[in-house]
């Protein structure tokens, strides 16, 4: 059955540019972002509960744009930062040191001591890491992760919370870590907690959230209570997947924090880290149909976008929708097709089995919903440039926001 090409459901999200054009002028494959979807995002977190405690941190680490970071603060969030690199990106962007929460696994000595001069707050996971922040930083406040022993999360790799997760300090161990508090006179200024990502059901994260506040209130000194994020967005939007109900979420979440608030006198800010939920959407990468083969039953679709440039699909199983702009007006058949990218590696597998018009090389393709850890986990393995980043702007007019790589740039670390 031969079908018109459908009017792709994003083709508005490209502004005054059609997917050829950006390919034309900025290379392909192609991260590109749109503000306007940006800042609609940032709006929904920061307007989520109702209290002026009420504050919002990005995870740098879903996305390290500055340019995205400035568009993010000028929303009035702050940012999560884990490595001495996502600072000097944050500052880049105009965050001061008031506005970044530092949140670390697992590192150095030197590290603690940096971040507690470039963060308002230091958050340590485990016993170890809070008896040597406190070593290297006597005397200073710090924040505890502690596990609730709730995890949620579309896959194991992303579930952050609970007894099989690295993350955390359980509750059976908070006499060691008062010992430790004390041993190196430092002041329990926050907890916070993280129970997985892409919820899309606010159950457990209310019940991780309930449990946290029940946790909080022996501790008299707090000023940050943190309840970590993980927010779900529809990745199946083809399909029909609902978004998460933030209204729901948000009025039964500002219930627990003001009741909880008004019971104990707490008189400290609640966070979250929403994760994803603040980027992602605002994110597409295009790429270029380079090759198309039948393979027994299964047709591909060769890409240039191989996992060096979006890993979450090979690392995660994760779904992504994919769209395709054909170059010419020739009607196709839609038919089941596989996305392949251009890694020598068999699971080197964007999507399997879509439902797509026929694909022919010189067609574009559009990774849907790659906003967030698409480009911050890219990489130049087989020694491929990362793609360039392309800002939409609330005009419509692209905007070059990082170059793409060059080989110079990739034989400039090396010593012969």
């Amino acid at each position: 059955m031969l079908n018109t090409v459908p009017a792709p459901s994003s083709t508005a999200f490209f502004g005054a540019s059609s997917p050829d054009e950006l390919l034309s002028t900025f290379g392909s494959p192609l991260y590109v972002y749109n503000e306007k979807v940006l800042r609609a995002r940032c709006q929904e977190m920061r307007n989520l509960v109702k209290l002026d405690a009420f504050t919002v941190c990005h995870s740098t680490k879903a996305n390290a744009n500055p340019s995205l970071l400035h568009i993010i603060r000028d929303e009035g969030l702050m940012a999560d930062a884990m490595s001495p690199g996502e600072v000097a990106l944050l500052s880049r962007a105009g965050f001061s040191r008031k506005s970044i929460v530092y949140v670390c696994n697992n590192v150095a000595g030197d590290e603690l001591a940096f971040a507690a001069k470039h963060a308002s707050i230091v958050s340590v996971d485990s016993l170890d890491q809070l008896d040597l922040f406190g070593a290297v930083n006597p005397g200073s406040p710090v924040m505890v992760r502690v596990n609730p022993g709730i995890g949620a999360g579309h896959h194991k790799k992303v579930i952050t919370a609970g007894k099989d997760t690295k993350f955390g300090v359980c509750p059976e161990y908070f006499d060691e870590m008062r010992a430790i508090l004390k041993k190196h006179g430092l002041t329990l200024r926050g907890l916070n907690q993280h129970v997985g990502s892409l919820f899309m059901d606010a159950t457990s994260y209310l019940e991780a959230a309930a449990w946290l506040l029940a946790t909080a209130e022996p501790f008299s000194d707090l000023e940050i209570i943190d309840f970590g994020g993980g927010f779900g967005i529809p990745y199946r939007k083809s399909e029909g997947q609902p978004r998460l109900d933030l209204g729901d979420l948000g009025s039964r979440f500002t219930t627990l924090l003001q009741t909880w608030a008004e019971k104990t006198g707490y008189r400290g800010r609640f966070y979250i880290e929403p994760g994803r939920y603040t980027v992602a959407e605002s994110g597409i990468v295009l790429g270029t149909v380079n090759a198309v083969k039948n393979n027994g039953p299964t047709r591909y679709v060769g890409t240039d976008i191989g996992f060096s440039v979006l890993a979450r699909p090979m690392i995660y199983d994760a779904f992504h929708d994919a769209e395709l702009y054909p170059h010419d007006d020739s009607e196709r058949a839609i038919m089941p097709q596989t996305i392949a990218g251009n890694i020598c590696e068999s699971g080197d597998l964007l999507a399997k089995d879509r439902a797509l018009p026929e694909a022919k090389r010189g067609d574009v393709i559009g990774i849907l919903d790659s906003g967030a850890y698409g480009f911050s986990m890219s990489s130049n393995y087989t020694q491929r440039q990362r793609p360039a980043e392309v800002l939409v702007t609330k005009s419509g007019t692209p905007k070059l926001i990082r170059r793409r790589d060059t080989v110079e740039d990739l034989l400039a670390p090396y010593a012969l």
